[in-house]
């Protein structure tokens, strides 16, 4: 039974856009079976949020959908059948549908505690951004020391993490990124940083490595032939998992003839879903980078829950870095 309380929350009404994601009044909701109800601290904005306001993300929700899905926040209240329940208070990262607002639900089983002595908005990525760029360098993208890996985005929340893990795993990173954002990219770590505009990216990165083991595709449409061409015949990865610029068609005879590589698509739900064995190991993981200080405390930026229109709109238009959060009680 959901509570007859109401909340404040970014409704999207349409498919035409962040426009159209409203600030509204909705009715709180109630945790059910397996499900705890979590003040939201800190809600995670990643680019999945700018697809779903126009319709093309799959599995989204129709409108009109209180929006957003990563949170972190404090547990007020736990429904039935949580067996090893987290106490009342404890604060969790995880995912959940409505997570632009000031409560979200949450299935137990899913979330995380937030690390000691970090706050809310510092854990914002942990099951998303740093898991994501963890299943498409290990699980999926088989890196091994001393491998070169392309990192397309990398300066963006999925890009920045998988940066620092590649270079931790002993990796050469070659990173695209706006030549804005190049000396931010630097400081993560990576060997070389390519202008993600350059007129001829698979001829530069071809110069730099002559050939890379992995490449970290979620750009789609402008770099996805790059992505291809500079991938090693027959051993060489592709992950892809995400498509900013828009879809990238692929044929068969594009993969017999043209570029004979691996190609692998990721979505970190549809992952940890179908091996949540591999899912919890990864997040063992991530917990143990987090204890040596490999993976440190986030450093979101905070909008006010109102500014989430234009903070999709400075997502979509590249004109953003690193992970960006919007705080429900501002």
């Amino acid at each position: 039974m959901e509570s007859n309380e109401t909340m404040r929350a970014l409704v999207q009404r349409s498919h035409r856009g962040p426009d159209d994601l409203i600030l509204t009044d909705v009715r709180r909701p109630s945790p059910g079976a397996g499900e705890y109800l979590v003040r939201v601290g800190a809600a995670g904005v990643n680019f999945a949020d700018v697809m779903q306001t126009y319709g093309r993300y799959g599995g989204g929700p129709k409108p009109p959908y209180a929006a957003g899905f990563e949170a972190a926040g404090e547990i007020v209240g736990i429904g039935p059948e949580v067996p090893s329940a987290l106490p009342v208070g404890t604060h969790v990262i995880g995912a959940g549908t409505g997570a632009f607002s000031e409560y979200v639900v949450m299935q137990a089983a899913e979330v995380l505690p937030v690390p000691t002595g970090w706050s809310d908005a510092e854990a914002l990525g942990l099951v998303l951004n740093w898991a994501t760029a963890l299943a498409a360098l290990k699980p999926l993208g088989g890196l091994e020391p001393g491998e070169t890996v392309l990192i397309h985005a990398a300066a963006g929340g999925v890009g920045q993490a998988a940066v620092r893990l590649a270079r931790h795993y002993g990796a050469r990173v070659i990173a695209t990124a706006a030549l804005a954002k190049h000396d931010t990219v630097r400081a993560l770590g990576a060997d070389e940083v390519v202008d993600s505009a350059c007129s001829d990216l698979a001829a530069e990165v071809a110069r730099l490595t002559g050939g890379v083991d992995l490449v970290l595709e979620s750009v789609g449409r402008t770099t996805f032939a790059a992505s291809m061409s500079a991938a090693k015949p027959i051993t060489g990865r592709v992950v892809v998992y995400g498509a900013s610029s828009g879809d990238a068609a692929v044929t068969t005879h594009d993969l017999v003839f043209t570029s004979p590589v691996q190609l692998k698509g990721l979505h970190i739900g549809a992952f940890a879903a179908a091996v949540p064995t591999v899912y919890r190991s990864m997040i063992t993981e991530l917990q143990e980078l987090v204890a040596q200080g490999v993976y440190p405390p986030g450093r979101s930026q905070l909008h006010a829950l109102a500014d989430g229109p234009a903070v999709l709109r400075e997502l979509e238009a590249g004109r953003t870095t690193g992970k960006h959060a919007l705080d429900p009680w501002r």
